[in-house]
């Protein structure tokens, strides 16, 4: 499927090839940002009759999916993972396709290898008598704990995801409403105290209870409702899209050119326009406005009141409120291309360091950057030698950092910072890795605030804790302006491409229905 976005300086967007345009007279939405969630919106909203235009900032689509391109070598800039494809079948059904006619998608196995400091590791995956081989050889006491782990992770996901996870909540009564749910999940503990009250090897400990790292959280913090990721992942596997996280968006982007909607990249979104109350449309840098119906953002939720809706109109999400919350940590990656393959290295591993809950405390509470960590190594063309050139490796590596509030002076810390990683990957999974490498470029929690804009350069918005999660997460219909939506990383649920997908469809339950504003 053909890539279909143009420069907002570029006039009208070249016919589609199946008009599916919303009818003459059609109420306006405008849709701010290009990531998972913004085109999901997008074309949510397409398919429930309204007239769609998307605004990116970036010169080309994907938000935080983003793709890189360089000597040869392709790297997805966010998200490698897919779980949860329903998710995106369901958008290719509602425009009448069928996704795998446009999108290649291949299981992994294993999922993940979660390598150790001392160089042990365990194979996670969605095998089920080869996970209770894995749990066995680390400690064979463990696995009725390791069974009754994974009825508790269940019924979390049944609450949690398929009663929860679509519904946006809009009033105290939503939050009221899921009250029994959240008893029966005791989401007041930790996912790491959930774990540990199953499993007492420390090391099985880490690999049940470390997803939430992928989404920005704390372990240690985060409500143990996020161990739902561990059903989503067995019932529906983990996944690579060939051509990787970038086809996906490339696919979206088309499912609405069909639909006649653009995506307008190099359109920065200054000010969101507000009159009496309600949201009349956007102001882009360039000074020119843009009218509409109802305006969707798909931008970091903290970013969007503080930087796009002026004080006067903000009355719950005031510049105080957004300061005072706990935010996610931030990322260091560095992507990398090598003139030789690491054929025992997997698509994705850990490569977790000496410590794992001092490492999380520097992280998220004490802002303090830390002289070890621990890694996520991504080398997609394990999977697919697309990537990079003939006999070549793609790599993607991923450093958990703090966000700016620690203070750190990047632009003069970075290359100290990769090297350091750099030296950490050659003594442990890529031998010789310095005198192959043909291709670099990195990528900060600076990056995540002036490119990316980033509250505070944290990269999954507010920190997924409780008290930061449903109800009390920035709301999908806006608290403040009518007509404003929220959709994405920073809003109901949170983050993972599961998430923002979700956001998406639960707007559907709050936004008007377009009779209503004919």
């Amino acid at each position: 499927m053909k890539s279909f976005f143009t420069p907002v300086s570029g006039g009208a967007p070249p016919a589609a090839s199946t008009d599916r345009r919303a009818p003459q007279g059609a109420p306006k939405a405008i849709v701010i940002g290009s990531g998972f969630g913004g085109l999901a919106a997008a074309i949510r909203l397409s398919c429930r009759g309204y007239h769609v235009e998307v605004f990116e900032k970036l010169d080309g689509p994907g938000g935080r999916a983003y793709v890189w391109k360089q000597d040869g070598f392709t790297f997805d800039a966010g998200p490698t993972i897919v779980t949860a494809p329903f998710m995106l079948e369901e958008l290719w059904a509602l425009c009448g396709r069928k996704f795998a006619d446009d999108i290649d998608l291949r299981p992994m196995d294993p999922y993940y290898r979660i390598r150790f400091d001392d160089g042990s590791w365990f194979d996670y995956s969605g095998d089920e008598a080869h996970m209770r081989r894995e749990v066995a050889r680390f400690s064979p006491d463990d696995l009725p704990g390791y069974e009754n782990f994974l009825k508790e992770a269940a019924t979390c996901y049944k609450l949690g995801f398929e009663e929860l996870g679509a519904k946006a909540f809009d009033g105290i009564g939503d939050l009221l409403a899921a009250v029994p749910s959240l008893t029966k999940m005791r989401g007041w503990r930790s996912i790491y105290r959930m774990v540990a009250g199953h499993l007492r090897n420390p090391k099985l400990r880490i690999v049940m209870s470390f997803h939430p790292l992928l989404i920005g959280g704390n372990p240690f913090s985060v409500t143990c409702v996020y161990s739902l990721i561990n059903t989503l992942e067995r019932r529906f596997g983990v996944h690579w899209a060939m051509g990787g996280t970038g086809a996906l968006i490339r696919g979206m982007v088309g499912l609405l050119a069909e639909r006649g909607v653009a995506v307008r990249c190099n359109a920065e979104v200054r000010r969101i326009t507000v009159d009496k109350g309600r949201a009349t449309g956007i102001e882009l840098a360039d000074g020119s406005l843009h009218r509409a119906d109802i305006v969707v953002s798909n931008a970091d939720t903290a970013w969007t009141y503080r930087h796009l809706v002026e004080p006067q109109h903000r009355r719950h999400w005031t510049d105080q409120r957004i300061e005072r919350g706990r935010y996610s940590m931030s990322l260091f990656v560095w992507y990398f291309g090598t003139k030789k393959r690491f054929d025992d290295v997997p698509h994705h591993m850990m490569v977790l360091g000496p410590r794992y809950e001092g490492l999380l405390t520097d992280i998220f509470k004490r802002q303090h950057l830390a002289e070890d960590f621990s890694l996520y190594l991504h080398r997609p063309t394990a999977t697919d030698p697309s990537m990079a050139p003939e006999g070549c490796d793609a790599f993607y590596v991923l450093s958990p950092v703090p966000h700016l509030g620690s203070g750190t002076d990047w632009a003069a810390r970075a290359e100290t910072y990769r090297r350091a990683i750099e030296a950490r990957l050659e003594a442990t999974v890529l031998p010789g890795l310095r005198e192959q490498i043909v291709t670099s470029r990195v990528t900060t929690p600076q990056d995540f605030h002036d490119r990316l804009l980033s509250f505070k350069g944290a990269a999954f918005g507010l920190e997924p804790l409780l008290l930061q999660s449903a109800w009390f997460r920035p709301h999908n219909r806006s608290e403040d302006v009518q007509g404003l939506f929220m959709v994405g990383a920073s809003t109901h649920p949170g983050a993972g491409v599961p998430g923002v997908l979700m956001s998406a469809k639960a707007l559907e339950t709050v936004v008007p229905h377009v009779s209503s504003l004919a």
